[in-house]
């Protein structure tokens, strides 16, 4: 049961930091144009924010929304009394969980290969970006397809798909636009207070994906809020210190976003009462992960190469 625990806990933590990457990458960024105390205060107050209450509170309200009969109080006492009526009630609403998730993390998937710039790791991703026109064309035929199966099983299945591809558009939505906010905030003109405040709120929209594929590793929120939170502390540290490091890894986004296409792909078919093993979505993550990691290493010694020889 420990080693179980480990390896969930494990895979947790890295899904964490590898869909966090681009949020750090922009604090990182904002940051370099504070004053010290502002970083200092952002670290410190931020990182409260972003671990302990984002991550914190969210599988809570995520359980809580698909157990309505439920007090949110209720769920918390249940989780940390492990009490096991909590364990009957997740184990019920699974399905549901699943299917919210699930159909999330393959939206943002499809959105990152179909409209996304990116550091092509295979000549497919460039063929396909090239058609990104035919993103909301794919992703309104995978809906449809998802919710005409769905009636026919649970229609309550046909809902929680519906509200999980309402989470991604609306959060989707407010990605795009920090992307073309980070120019403004890179301002020296704008006020401290103004970048904090955005960068808080940026926390928390990035900390949704992270947060809802950690239902693909397990449904133990005490697991889960240990996992994504340290995830989350070894995040902020790149924030602090190794953000240049990871940046170097150009494949590293190609990583995090094949692993959240696939936790998408198990999460829809577990909630159509499909099975998996524990140990298959830690896996997944830690060999996609892998095989960039070598994608990039692989460049860097071939850009070094080049460098020697010019």
């Amino acid at each position: 049961m420990f080693f179980e625990y480990l390896i969930i806990i494990l895979g947790l933590s890295l899904f964490e930091i590898i869909s966090s990457i681009d949020n750090a990458v922009i604090n990182a960024h904002v940051l370099k144009t504070l004053p010290e105390r502002f970083r200092k205060f952002f670290l410190l107050w931020g990182l409260l924010f972003a671990v302990f209450l984002m991550r914190g509170i969210l599988p809570f309200l995520i359980v809580w929304l698909t157990n309505p009969k439920l007090s949110f109080a209720q769920i918390i006492t249940f989780v940390f009394s492990n009490d096991p009526t909590i364990q009957n009630y997740i184990e019920k609403s699974q399905s549901l969980l699943l299917s919210a998730g699930g159909i999330y993390l393959l939206f943002v998937f499809l959105g990152w290969l179909f409209l996304e710039e990116k550091k092509y790791a295979f000549l497919v991703e460039r063929f396909i970006h090239r058609q990104s026109i035919w993103f909301y064309a794919i992703a309104s035929i995978v809906f449809t397809i998802l919710i005409a199966v769905s009636l026919k099983i649970n229609p309550k299945l046909a809902l929680t798909f519906s509200i999980g591809s309402t989470v991604f558009f609306i959060t989707d939505g407010f990605k795009k636009n920090a992307e073309e906010k980070e120019k403004e905030l890179l301002n020296p003109n704008l006020s401290a207070w103004s970048k904090i405040l955005y960068l808080e709120v940026l926390d928390a929209s990035f900390s949704i994906d992270g947060v809802i594929g950690a239902f693909a590793f397990t449904l133990s929120v005490p697991l889960i809020l240990i996992g994504n939170g340290l995830g989350a502390l070894v995040v902020r540290e790149f924030t602090i210190k190794g953000i240049d490091l990871v940046t170097k890894f150009a494949y590293l986004k190609n990583g995090a976003m094949y692993s959240i296409g696939m936790l998408g792909s198990l999460m829809i078919l577990e909630s159509f009462g499909k099975h998996y093993p524990f140990w298959l979505a830690p896996l997944n993550t830690f060999a996609l992960l892998g095989l960039f990691l070598y994608l990039s290493y692989k460049e860097l010694k071939e850009a070094e190469k080049l460098k020697e020889l010019q």
